[in-house]
């Protein structure tokens, strides 16, 4: 059998880049990962913050009770981060010494990364501790990463509708820019985010980031037992843990969407999706930004390479 044709129906390059993402996710990603699903799928109640039992089930209650109750406050993911999410005061960042595999000494050409991502609320991530040897280390992980994509959300909604009033051209819908935050999520967990940082302070901070999230999954890896599963991951140290990583966020992205789409004001009571892709692409998210069932994820923007969302996010913004 030969390989499958490649996408051709698509309305705009927004559409093209998410069928594409589709693409990958089923033919690469679900089939190959999905025997390791179960080994690396975290518990938000099982991370060790909560003692014996956790109060709540679901991502929004829980995250809300780490940061409110158990963190009081601290480590909030939007800290030093600027709170106009769609500002233009740093320009777009597109020179080689700040994205990642940009042409050393050339500032003409390469990937540009929006406003949008300069002020990633992730600031709980760079503060994760990495000396916890309970075990839990999936699960810990994945209360953390729930925690950046809530207050991401948060502070995107906060200043979406002012920045839709002064950009009125703009395409760009709720649900996408939720997307769009959450594909770069899935980049900083995967260890390929091409954002490095404004400053040398940013630029080490960033730095620091990635070698705790190498450090976890180094925790992770050695949480696992020898059960043919954990064989999968050896030598992946010495790459950074990308298969681990990647395999990882497939387990969990569920999980993180949920999160990022928590409504407790209800300004995603009537968002939707820009495409089908509920049901096998049978209907689109009926509110929430989010599927019905099992699978609530509506976005295959997180397996599509950065560079090209960026490329896609400048041109409809």
């Amino acid at each position: 059998m030969g390989p499958k044709a490649a996408v051709t129906d698509y309305s705009d390059a927004k559409d093209f880049l998410d069928k594409i993402g589709q693409q990958v996710y089923k033919e690469k990603v679900q089939s190959d990962a999905e025997t390791y699903k179960e080994a690396l799928t975290g518990q938000l109640s099982l991370a060790s913050i909560w003692g014996e039992s956790a109060a709540f089930s679901e991502p929004c209650d829980l995250v809300k009770e780490y940061y409110t109750k158990r963190l009081n406050g601290k480590r909030y993911p939007c800290e030093k981060r600027s709170p106009v999410r769609f500002s233009d005061e740093y320009g777009g960042q597109c020179t080689f010494n700040r994205i990642k595999d940009n042409k050393s000494d050339d500032n003409a050409c390469g990937a540009c990364a929006p406003y949008r991502r300069l002020h990633l609320c992730d600031y709980n991530l760079e503060k994760m501790d990495t000396n916890n040897n309970d075990g839990n280390a999936k699960h810990n992980l994945l209360l953390d990463v729930c925690m950046a994509a809530k207050y991401e959300a948060e502070s995107l909604q906060g200043y979406y509708g002012q920045h839709q009033q002064t950009n009125k051209d703009s395409a760009s819908q709720l649900c996408t820019v939720l997307a769009r935050s959450f594909a770069d999520i899935g980049d900083i967990v995967r260890g390929r985010d091409l954002y490095l940082g404004y400053d040398q302070k940013e630029k080490k901070q960033r730095e620091q980031l990635d070698k705790k999230l190498k450090d976890i999954f180094k925790k992770i890896h050695e949480d696992m037992t020898n059960n043919g599963v954990k064989e999968r991951y050896n030598g992946d140290e010495a790459n950074n843990f990308f298969q681990l990583r990647e395999d990882w966020w497939n387990a969990n992205r569920q999980q993180v969407w949920k999160a990022l789409t928590c409504d407790e004001d209800k300004k995603l009571s009537n968002a939707s999706y820009f495409r089908p892709t509920c049901n096998g692409g049978k209907s689109s998210t009926p509110n929430q930004c989010r599927c019905d069932g099992a699978n609530v994820v509506p976005t295959y923007f997180d397996y599509v390479p950065q560079y090209l969302r960026w490329f896609e996010e400048w041109a409809e913004d």
